[in-house]
Protein backbone atom coordinates (compact mmCIF):
# COMPACT_ATOMS: atom_id res chain seq x y z
CA UNK A 1 0.00 0.00 0.00
CA UNK A 2 1.29 3.51 -1.07
CA UNK A 3 2.01 5.76 1.76
CA UNK A 4 0.55 9.19 2.05
CA UNK A 5 2.81 12.00 2.72
CA UNK A 6 2.90 15.79 2.83
CA UNK A 7 6.18 17.33 3.09
CA UNK A 8 6.76 21.15 3.89
CA UNK A 9 9.72 22.27 1.72
CA UNK A 10 10.43 26.02 4.21
CA UNK A 11 13.00 27.23 1.33
CA UNK A 12 14.97 30.14 2.91
CA UNK A 13 13.14 31.41 5.27
CA UNK A 14 12.81 31.57 8.98
CA UNK A 15 15.83 31.69 11.59
CA UNK A 16 16.26 30.16 14.82
CA UNK A 17 13.29 31.48 16.88
CA UNK A 18 10.91 31.63 13.94
CA UNK A 19 11.58 27.87 13.22
CA UNK A 20 11.05 27.18 16.69
CA UNK A 21 7.90 29.32 16.85
CA UNK A 22 6.55 27.30 13.71
CA UNK A 23 7.49 23.55 14.83
CA UNK A 24 5.75 24.63 18.34
CA UNK A 25 2.73 25.29 16.39
CA UNK A 26 3.04 22.06 14.53
CA UNK A 27 2.59 20.21 17.16
CA UNK A 28 0.03 21.83 19.21
CA UNK A 29 -2.75 21.47 16.02
CA UNK A 30 -4.38 17.99 16.31
CA UNK A 31 -3.34 15.39 12.89
CA UNK A 32 -6.23 13.94 11.81
CA UNK A 33 -5.07 12.49 8.58
CA UNK A 34 -3.17 9.11 8.50
CA UNK A 35 -0.34 11.18 6.47
CA UNK A 36 3.60 11.08 7.12
CA UNK A 37 4.29 14.20 7.84
CA UNK A 38 7.92 15.92 6.92
CA UNK A 39 9.19 19.72 7.39
CA UNK A 40 12.68 21.15 5.28
CA UNK A 41 14.23 23.41 7.59
CA UNK A 42 17.08 25.52 6.31
CA UNK A 43 20.21 23.61 7.48
CA UNK A 44 21.10 25.89 10.20
CA UNK A 45 18.54 25.45 11.67
CA UNK A 46 17.88 21.68 11.15
CA UNK A 47 19.48 20.54 14.16
CA UNK A 48 17.68 22.21 16.31
CA UNK A 49 14.51 21.15 14.60
CA UNK A 50 15.60 17.71 15.24
CA UNK A 51 15.91 17.77 18.92
CA UNK A 52 12.45 19.96 18.97
CA UNK A 53 11.01 16.85 16.86
CA UNK A 54 11.81 14.02 19.26
CA UNK A 55 8.63 11.92 20.11
CA UNK A 56 6.33 13.48 17.56
CA UNK A 57 4.91 12.08 14.23
CA UNK A 58 7.04 14.60 12.29
CA UNK A 59 10.01 13.70 10.15
CA UNK A 60 12.98 16.16 8.88
CA UNK A 61 14.65 16.45 5.58
CA UNK A 62 17.37 18.48 3.71
CA UNK A 63 16.14 20.72 1.24
CA UNK A 64 19.91 19.70 -0.70
CA UNK A 65 22.68 18.00 -0.12
CA UNK A 66 26.70 17.84 -1.78
CA UNK A 67 27.24 14.76 -4.43
CA UNK A 68 30.71 13.89 -2.29
CA UNK A 69 31.46 12.69 0.66
CA UNK A 70 33.67 15.20 2.17
CA UNK A 71 36.57 17.70 0.38
CA UNK A 72 37.24 21.28 -0.24
CA UNK A 73 33.49 21.98 -1.16
CA UNK A 74 33.47 25.54 1.27
CA UNK A 75 29.57 25.84 2.22
CA UNK A 76 28.69 22.11 0.66
CA UNK A 77 26.83 19.75 3.52
CA UNK A 78 27.28 16.12 2.61
CA UNK A 79 25.10 13.17 3.24
CA UNK A 80 27.17 11.87 6.64
CA UNK A 81 26.90 15.60 8.04
CA UNK A 82 23.15 15.24 7.51
CA UNK A 83 22.53 11.73 9.26
CA UNK A 84 25.22 12.65 12.26
CA UNK A 85 22.61 15.30 12.80
CA UNK A 86 19.63 12.73 12.59
CA UNK A 87 18.58 13.71 9.30
CA UNK A 88 18.25 10.58 6.74
CA UNK A 89 15.68 12.00 3.94
CA UNK A 90 17.00 14.63 1.17
CA UNK A 91 15.17 16.99 -1.10
CA UNK A 92 16.96 16.63 -4.63
CA UNK A 93 16.33 17.77 -8.17
CA UNK A 94 13.85 21.19 -7.22
CA UNK A 95 13.21 23.16 -9.79
CA UNK A 96 14.93 26.02 -8.39
CA UNK A 97 18.01 24.24 -7.63
CA UNK A 98 18.02 23.16 -11.75
CA UNK A 99 17.05 26.72 -12.39
CA UNK A 100 19.02 29.24 -10.75
CA UNK A 101 22.43 26.80 -9.36
CA UNK A 102 22.43 25.35 -12.31
CA UNK A 103 21.89 21.94 -11.29
CA UNK A 104 21.76 19.09 -14.58
CA UNK A 105 20.73 15.78 -14.67
CA UNK A 106 24.58 14.53 -14.86
CA UNK A 107 24.73 16.40 -11.23
CA UNK A 108 21.43 14.93 -9.59
CA UNK A 109 22.37 11.29 -11.16
CA UNK A 110 25.58 11.66 -9.21
CA UNK A 111 23.49 12.97 -5.60
CA UNK A 112 20.91 10.68 -6.36
CA UNK A 113 23.95 7.77 -6.16
CA UNK A 114 25.56 9.18 -3.07
CA UNK A 115 22.26 9.40 -1.40
CA UNK A 116 21.15 5.83 -1.83
CA UNK A 117 24.99 5.29 -0.87
CA UNK A 118 24.70 6.77 2.64
CA UNK A 119 21.18 4.82 3.30
CA UNK A 120 19.22 8.15 2.55
CA UNK A 121 15.34 8.32 1.17
CA UNK A 122 15.17 11.08 -1.45
CA UNK A 123 12.14 13.20 -2.61
CA UNK A 124 13.11 13.89 -5.95
CA UNK A 125 12.08 16.45 -7.85
CA UNK A 126 11.04 17.21 -11.68
CA UNK A 127 8.63 19.02 -13.91
CA UNK A 128 7.42 20.57 -16.76
CA UNK A 129 7.56 24.26 -17.75
CA UNK A 130 4.94 26.30 -19.26
CA UNK A 131 6.80 25.98 -22.72
CA UNK A 132 7.07 22.36 -22.65
CA UNK A 133 3.35 21.87 -21.18
CA UNK A 134 1.94 24.31 -24.57
CA UNK A 135 3.66 23.04 -26.72
CA UNK A 136 2.26 19.22 -25.65
CA UNK A 137 5.72 17.93 -24.84
CA UNK A 138 5.19 17.76 -21.32
CA UNK A 139 4.73 14.18 -20.77
CA UNK A 140 7.93 13.91 -22.47
CA UNK A 141 10.23 16.09 -20.77
CA UNK A 142 8.74 14.84 -17.51
CA UNK A 143 9.41 10.55 -18.69
CA UNK A 144 13.36 12.19 -19.83
CA UNK A 145 13.81 13.83 -16.48
CA UNK A 146 12.85 10.72 -14.40
CA UNK A 147 14.68 7.97 -17.07
CA UNK A 148 17.85 10.21 -17.55
CA UNK A 149 18.38 10.46 -13.56
CA UNK A 150 16.67 6.94 -11.73
CA UNK A 151 16.52 4.32 -14.38
CA UNK A 152 20.37 3.43 -13.43
CA UNK A 153 19.20 2.12 -10.29
CA UNK A 154 17.75 -1.45 -9.22
CA UNK A 155 14.71 -2.15 -8.11
CA UNK A 156 15.66 -2.52 -4.80
CA UNK A 157 17.11 1.19 -4.49
CA UNK A 158 13.20 2.28 -5.25
CA UNK A 159 12.68 1.64 -1.82
CA UNK A 160 14.04 4.65 -0.51
CA UNK A 161 12.53 7.37 -3.47
CA UNK A 162 9.45 9.04 -3.55
CA UNK A 163 8.40 11.19 -6.49
CA UNK A 164 7.49 14.90 -6.49
CA UNK A 165 6.01 16.26 -9.60
CA UNK A 166 6.13 19.88 -9.64
CA UNK A 167 4.91 21.78 -12.70
CA UNK A 168 7.52 24.61 -12.70
CA UNK A 169 4.90 27.34 -13.97
CA UNK A 170 2.52 26.23 -10.71
CA UNK A 171 5.51 27.01 -8.31
CA UNK A 172 5.27 30.45 -6.92
CA UNK A 173 2.99 31.77 -9.40
CA UNK A 174 -0.14 31.53 -7.76
CA UNK A 175 -1.47 29.35 -10.97
CA UNK A 176 -2.37 25.20 -9.86
CA UNK A 177 -2.80 22.49 -12.08
CA UNK A 178 -6.14 21.29 -11.79
CA UNK A 179 -6.61 18.36 -10.02
CA UNK A 180 -7.45 16.37 -13.20
CA UNK A 181 -3.97 17.90 -14.95
CA UNK A 182 -1.97 16.40 -11.78
CA UNK A 183 -3.86 12.85 -12.08
CA UNK A 184 -3.06 12.85 -15.39
CA UNK A 185 0.67 13.45 -15.14
CA UNK A 186 0.86 11.75 -12.33
CA UNK A 187 -1.08 8.69 -13.86
CA UNK A 188 1.56 8.86 -16.59
CA UNK A 189 5.00 8.51 -14.03
CA UNK A 190 3.35 5.63 -12.52
CA UNK A 191 2.97 3.94 -16.15
CA UNK A 192 6.46 4.73 -16.83
CA UNK A 193 8.10 3.38 -13.51
CA UNK A 194 5.72 0.25 -14.08
CA UNK A 195 6.82 -0.26 -17.67
CA UNK A 196 10.81 -0.02 -16.43
CA UNK A 197 10.18 -1.62 -13.28
CA UNK A 198 7.14 -3.45 -12.75
CA UNK A 199 3.86 -2.89 -10.98
CA UNK A 200 5.15 -4.20 -7.32
CA UNK A 201 7.64 -0.89 -7.95
CA UNK A 202 5.02 1.20 -9.29
CA UNK A 203 2.04 0.39 -6.84
CA UNK A 204 4.37 1.23 -4.15
CA UNK A 205 5.53 4.62 -5.11
CA UNK A 206 4.90 7.65 -3.27
CA UNK A 207 4.07 10.32 -6.49
CA UNK A 208 3.54 13.77 -4.56
CA UNK A 209 2.17 16.90 -6.09
CA UNK A 210 4.05 20.01 -5.61
CA UNK A 211 2.59 23.20 -6.89
CA UNK A 212 0.69 25.75 -4.82
CA UNK A 213 -1.36 23.36 -2.67
CA UNK A 214 -3.21 25.48 -0.33
CA UNK A 215 -5.86 24.40 2.45
CA UNK A 216 -8.31 25.31 -0.20
CA UNK A 217 -7.71 22.76 -2.98
CA UNK A 218 -5.47 19.94 -0.99
CA UNK A 219 -8.50 17.95 -0.65
CA UNK A 220 -9.74 17.90 -4.08
CA UNK A 221 -5.84 17.33 -5.09
CA UNK A 222 -5.39 14.89 -2.92
CA UNK A 223 -8.64 12.94 -3.85
CA UNK A 224 -7.23 11.74 -7.03
CA UNK A 225 -6.15 8.06 -7.15
CA UNK A 226 -2.52 8.77 -8.39
CA UNK A 227 -1.53 11.63 -5.80
CA UNK A 228 -0.24 10.03 -2.78
CA UNK A 229 0.68 13.97 -1.19
CA UNK A 230 2.47 17.44 -1.83
CA UNK A 231 5.39 18.87 -1.74
CA UNK A 232 4.32 22.18 -0.13
CA UNK A 233 6.16 25.22 -0.47
CA UNK A 234 4.52 28.57 0.69
CA UNK A 235 1.58 27.27 2.52
CA UNK A 236 3.84 25.01 4.87
CA UNK A 237 5.38 28.13 6.50
CA UNK A 238 2.05 28.85 8.32
CA UNK A 239 1.34 25.87 11.06
CA UNK A 240 -2.26 26.37 10.63
CA UNK A 241 -2.35 26.27 6.96
CA UNK A 242 0.22 23.56 6.77
CA UNK A 243 -1.62 20.89 9.22
CA UNK A 244 -5.10 21.66 7.53
CA UNK A 245 -3.24 20.36 3.85
CA UNK A 246 -2.05 17.51 5.95
CA UNK A 247 -5.37 16.53 7.31
CA UNK A 248 -6.79 17.11 3.77
CA UNK A 249 -6.09 13.37 3.76
CA UNK A 250 -9.21 11.27 5.30
CA UNK A 251 -8.58 8.12 7.17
Amino acid sequence: MRKNIVAGNWKMNFGLDETQDLISGLKKINKTSDAEVIIAPPFTNLFSAFESLKNTNIGLAAQNMHESDNGAFTGEISAEMLKSIGVNTVILGHSERRAIFGEDENLLTEKVNTALKHGMRIIYCFGEELKDRNYGEHQEVVGKQIANTLYHLDADAWKNIVLAYEPVWAIGTGETASPEQAQEMHAFIRKEVKHEYGEDVSESLSILYGGSVKPGNAEEIFSKKDVDGGLIGGASLKAEDFMAIVNAFKK
